[in-house]
């Protein structure tokens, strides 16, 4: 479903009573993601050969019978071949929030499978389109190497740069916006709780600076609230093999 870039200022006369209007928005990244974020994420690692497992958290009484179990949370977890790599849709499994948004898919890697703790992990919200993290995981599942990073982080600026995006009058070595000002990228200081094996993560103290990560958000509208966010640790490679086939920059370091 499209929704309005500033609804209080309708671009078009009412509809006659009883027809059905329609509001496109552009660009995509402002779009949404259609009520369709697992299935277009799901359906792309199915066909990359990810395996999917449920995991169900519930009570079940020794009496009780199976149809009686109560489910308290459910997750879906998709595993690459290799096992480096997974991503998890936990919308459903009390997840934390960026900008006071849940997160729905959280995307984790790992340099080797002796390990079960992950290298990094990025963390997207509802609302993000599709693509974007779709774009994100095949530049992943593309490197032999999910956990190594290979160049610094202006590649990301220069990627969206490319795409007309404007780098930041007073940090324009660590932040972006769109042409239209409503989406944003910026390398700073990770949120509390992002995931990573950067041991200054779990030993910076409450008055110190903590490991910086890219963060991406869509403010619609000066003031509103965000329409989707996203938040690398501060591991997080910056994929510069990977590319957007559709021109769109979208909100990631993959889809550069």
């Amino acid at each position: 479903m499209e929704a309005p870039l500033y609804p209080d200022f309708p671009r078009d006369p009412p509809a006659p009573t009883g027809a059905q209007s329609s509001c496109w928005v552009g660009p995509r990244h402002l779009a949404g993601d259609d009520g369709r974020l697992y299935d277009v994420v799901a359906d792309m690692l199915g066909g990359m050969g990810w395996t999917s497992l449920a995991i169900i958290r519930g009570r079940h009484e020794p009496d009780d019978a199976p149809e009686d179990r109560q489910v308290l949370r459910s997750t879906v977890l998709h595993i690459s071949p290799d096992s480096l790599r997974w991503a998890q849709w936990v919308v459903a499994d009390e997840p934390f929030h960026l900008g006071e948004l849940p997160i729905a898919w959280q995307v984790s890697a790992r340099a080797d499978t002796s390990s079960p703790l992950a290298q990094w992990s990025a963390y997207f919200t509802p609302d993000v389109p599709g693509e974007v993290l779709v774009d994100f995981l095949l530049a992943l599942d593309a490197r032999d190497q999910p956990s190594v990073p290979l160049v610094g982080p202006e590649r990301v600026l220069d990627a969206v740069a490319a795409h007309g995006w404007l780098r930041d009058v007073d940090q324009p070595q660590a932040g972006a916006t769109d042409p239209t000002f409503t989406s944003h990228i910026s390398l700073g200081e990770v949120p509390p709780l992002i995931q990573d094996a950067d041991p200054s993560a779990l030993t910076t103290e409450s008055d110190e600076v903590g490991p910086t990560g890219w963060q991406a958000w869509a403010e619609p509208a000066l003031g509103a609230p965000f329409l989707w966010a996203v938040s690398f640790g501060s591991s997080v490679p910056h994929l510069p093999e990977a590319g957007s086939a559709r021109g769109d920059p979208g909100a990631t370091p993959a889809g550069t």
